[in-house]
């Protein structure tokens, strides 16, 4: 996550209530089927349950990114920032990833502080592009260490629901994108060049832009944006399945790469498990951890290592995005 919106102030809650009126849907009772010799027909599936469920994704397979990762960085004078060897070898790994596993991979490349910076943006074939539902994480960390928690984490989270669809055929009705970022940390600029380059038309066909930044604290809590209301009900719903209270995400606003697509009028969401604010009593009686200290004590420090993150955290947060991608494409 980026520190250069920490200027700013927290933004009013203005998340409002979607218009529009629900219309009952009349049931009309359908005539009983003839019986066979064989018995009575069997009753028509529900189209509900015809659905292919999303996966739980294994949290081995995300650390195992993370681990390379790390490798990655450690080879690299310790970090995976932009304009250093680092960052491209973590974008080179990712794409082979995706590219062994039937994506079309595109590498778009800008420029920002004298330096090359490159975006990874990776779609799956089929669906309505009338219709996008994209994820997205940034790829880059700090220059003072490897960024395994911000923002590897996210990045590894991101990689493995897309390797997921891949593994399952899915065929959603919308098309699927994925997204890593370049240079985020440097105020989001990777994924404000990607935005400006978009045309009014390709911008509008944009269903829904998800950010994942940040999502295995090591003392964590659970954030859901609310920037749009239908996005924050998937991820609420989901949480709520499962047991885990939720709070609307405060601490991020406009310090993330959703920032670029809210501004230009794409509907938001995301997750968040914390950075360098100060878990409540409250919320450490509710999610466990530790009061009184941060979310994330090596946010943006050399300590944020493969030792820096709760696998509880980036387990249920990456079902999560795997859960958002298969109800909102579907």
């Amino acid at each position: 996550m980026s520190s250069s919106g920490r200027s700013l102030t927290r933004r009013a809650a203005t998340a409002a209530t979607a218009a529009g009126t629900v219309l009952a849907a009349l049931a009309v009772a359908a005539p009983a089927a003839p019986l066979s010799p064989a018995g009575p027909a069997p009753a028509p599936v529900p189209a509900a349950a015809t659905a292919l469920a999303a996966p739980d994704i294994p949290v081995a397979n995300v650390k195992a990114h993370l681990t390379q990762l790390q490798s990655i960085a450690t080879a690299n004078s310790g970090n995976r920032a932009h304009g250093r060897p680092g960052y491209k070898a973590s974008l080179d790994y990712i794409k082979a990833k995706l590219d062994a596993a039937g994506f079309t991979t595109t590498v778009q490349q800008f420029t920002s502080g004298g330096a090359t910076g490159y975006n990874l943006i990776a779609d799956w074939p089929g669906g309505d592009t009338d219709n996008v539902v994209f994820s997205g994480a940034h790829l880059d960390s700090v220059s003072a260490g490897p960024g395994i928690n911000d923002n590897g984490s996210g990045s590894a989270g991101v990689l493995e629901t897309a390797l997921a669809v891949s593994r399952a055929g899915l065929k959603p009705t919308k098309h699927l994108r994925f997204g890593w970022w370049g240079a985020e940390e440097l105020g989001m600029v990777g994924s404000r060049y990607y935005v400006n380059s978009l045309s009014s038309a390709n911008r509008a066909r944009i269903d829904s832009y998800l950010n994942f930044d940040m999502i295995g604290s090591p003392n964590p809590g659970y954030f859901v944006y609310d920037d749009d209301a239908r996005i924050e009900s998937v991820f609420k719903d989901f949480f709520a399945a499962k047991g885990v209270p939720t709070e609307i995400e405060t601490e991020g606003d406009g310090r993330s790469d959703h920032a670029p697509f809210k501004n230009a009028g794409v509907p938001v969401g995301g997750l968040f498990s914390g950075a360098d604010y100060i878990k409540s009593a409250a919320q450490a009686q509710k999610w466990g951890g530790t009061s009184g200290q941060a979310f994330d004590r090596c946010y943006h420090r050399s300590c944020d290592t493969t030792s820096n993150i709760n696998d509880t955290a980036l387990d249920r947060n990456t079902d999560a995005i795997a859960y958002a991608v298969w109800t909102l494409s579907s």
